[in-house]
């Protein structure tokens, strides 16, 4: 089962998992992510799998310093992704996190274009099952846009890959640069998925209406193949240094204002992506180093923080930080776990977040990033201010919400506490990190510098929060919701198709007038009335459709030979 290509034990294992019985399923699930993860401590570096289809050959695993480490913290995550859900029964919810899990880590080894693609899109197809499953109207419709912007990031893919194909003859998955038409495609694609500025709302409308488990799933790997793919195809990337940038900084002020919790965690990982794409814009081999690193501690403590927030959500049945409060009192392993994560996304020295980012903020000085190298920091104290302290503040300590719920049940307090058992693990002692990075560093975080400055910042942060809380200058918590770019979607993009669809059933009713009525007034005449008058008025939904696509194939032909 180790032969098979990395992920596809985890797609093929989820067909029969409605067919395992109730009592071993959750082992069986648990079994499929360990078996994986042992694939990739023997599977050799190289290319693997390799066939040839209509005369064009495709690599479907290529093995190297970069995918594996990817592979390794994909399996880890779904390891503990599917303790966290061992209590639930729902079937669709498992298969769909097996073949989500299998998808990204597919498309971490893909060593072509093509199999990118396929990789791409099982993601987006096998997640929304994750939505849906909350089973809610909203749940519904955020679901519906989530595929439609999923999947057209894969459209955008898959054309990339073709005019590339045909720019440079190769299909093969490698570096590219923004060097035409096919890869300027390709990287859109890879905006969407790693939440591009402008682009990034799928994410924060979806995660907070998955299911609890699903959550956490969805936190661990969408993102973080786009992630992969950028290092993969873009390194070096000027733009993306200045993209990387905004990412860090425009959530913070979002996450601030925002009352649902999962909401302000789906902001802060949209802030801790841009860190990653940062480093990848400055392309050296320290900055991709953190970006790899920091990818790996990411999909620890944000699994951490999503998985203590959908404990409170699950017990209390709210992630409303507005009527949340106390909840230390009957639920203090979870807190604590809690805090673990918001030390670790913080960046505290001994947790994982420090040993990582500490990577990019250093790569961005070393190459005179100034600028950028300011809104790091500045980034990094918001982040403390939103997550590191917002999050288990609100939830567990501030005024008493009057709530005494259960502590979460035991699997996920079991996938918590290995969680943060990694997080602290990473932290402490960084070189099994280090040495499977993609290049070899000698990077040492804890120096005097490092650990001071770091220090300095949390402290003032600490302090400013401390101060907007005790003055009354925190914005308050209110029962709303916030709307960023996601109105583009939600309110003026349907509002403009309601205005095309009057425009077209206007024209459609004036070239009925022109075309159809006479059309067949001179078919009734070549009959002499004894014919199918007003046959084609009879028909028109289809004589409708026929004119519509033979105008726009008309306007094709003309831009064609133009």
């Amino acid at each position: 089962m180790t032969e098979l290509p990395p992920g596809l034990l985890l797609i093929v294992g989820a067909v029969i998992v409605p067919l395992i019985p109730r009592v071993m399923r959750n082992a069986y699930m648990l079994a499929l992510p360990v078996i994986g993860f042992w694939g990739l401590l023997i599977i050799p570096e190289g290319v693997h799998f390799s066939f040839d289809i209509f005369g064009y050959t495709l690599s479907p695993v290529r093995v190297d310093g970069l995918s594996l480490l990817f592979g390794y913290i994909f399996h880890i995550a779904a390891a503990i992704s599917i303790i966290f859900a061992f209590h639930i029964k729902d079937t669709a919810q498992q298969m769909a996190g097996l073949i989500y899990a299998g998808a990204a880590i597919g498309g971490a080894f893909a060593g072509d274009l093509i199999s990118l693609f396929v990789y791409w899109e099982g993601t987006a197809i096998a997640s929304v099952f994750l939505i849906w499953s909350s089973r809610t109207d909203a749940a519904y419709r955020t679901g519906m846009r989530y595929l439609i912007i999923q999947v057209g990031s894969g459209v955008l893919l898959l054309a990339g890959a073709i005019i590339h194909f045909k720019e440079a003859g190769s299909l093969d998955f490698t570096k590219m640069g923004l060097t035409g038409l096919g890869p300027a495609l390709i990287f859109i694609a890879f905006g969407i998925k790693a939440a591009f500025p402008l682009l990034h709302n799928w994410l924060q409308d979806a995660y907070p209406e998955a299911t609890i488990t699903g959550t956490v799933f969805l936190s661990a790997f969408t993102t973080k193949l786009a992630i992969y793919a950028l290092a993969r195809g873009f390194p070096g990337t000027e733009m993306l240094i200045w993209i990387g940038a905004a990412m860090t900084a425009f959530p913070i002020f979002y996450a601030v204002i925002e009352n649902n919790l999962r909401r302000v965690l789906a902001y802060s990982l949209n802030s801790q992506l841009g860190f990653m794409v940062v480093g990848i814009g400055i392309g050296t081999e320290l900055a991709l180093n953190g970006t790899a690193a920091h990818a790996f501690s990411s999909v620890l403590y944000k699994a951490l923080l999503f998985m203590s927030m959908g404990a409170v959500l699950y017990r209390t049945g709210t992630v409303n930080w507005s009527e949340l409060g106390g909840l230390y009192k009957s639920m203090p392993y979870t807190a604590g776990f809690c805090i673990v994560g918001a030390a670790s996304i913080s960046a505290f020295p001994l947790f994982s977040g420090f040993i990582s980012k500490s990577l990019i903020i250093a790569a961005a000085a070393e190459e005179g990033h100034w600028i950028v190298w300011l809104m790091l920091l500045f980034a990094s104290a918001g982040v403390l201010h939103h997550s590191g302290i917002k999050i288990p503040y609100f939830a567990f300590f501030q005024h008493d919400s009057g709530m005494r719920p259960k502590e979460a049940p035991k699997n996920m307090l079991i996938a918590m506490g290995l969680a943060a058992f990694l997080c602290i693990a990473v932290g402490i002692y960084p070189a099994p990190l280090y040495a499977i990075l993609p290049f070899q560093t000698n990077f040492v975080p804890y120096t005097t510098t490092h650990v001071v400055t770091q220090l300095q910042l949390l402290l003032f942060s600490a302090l400013a929060f401390t101060y907007l809380i005790k003055t009354g200058l925190y914005p308050p918590a209110l029962k709303s919701r916030n709307l960023d770019f996601d109105w583009i979607y939600r309110r003026l993009l349907p509002h403009l198709l309601k205005i095309f669809a009057r425009t077209l059933v206007s024209a459609d009713r004036k070239a009925r007038a022109i075309f159809i009525d006479r059309i067949d007034k001179i078919i009734a005449g070549v009959f002499r009335h004894h014919g199918p008058e007003g046959m084609l008025a009879r028909t028109w939904p289809t004589g409708s459709t026929v004119l519509w696509v033979a105008v726009l194939l008309a306007i094709y032909m003309v831009v064609y030979f133009i």
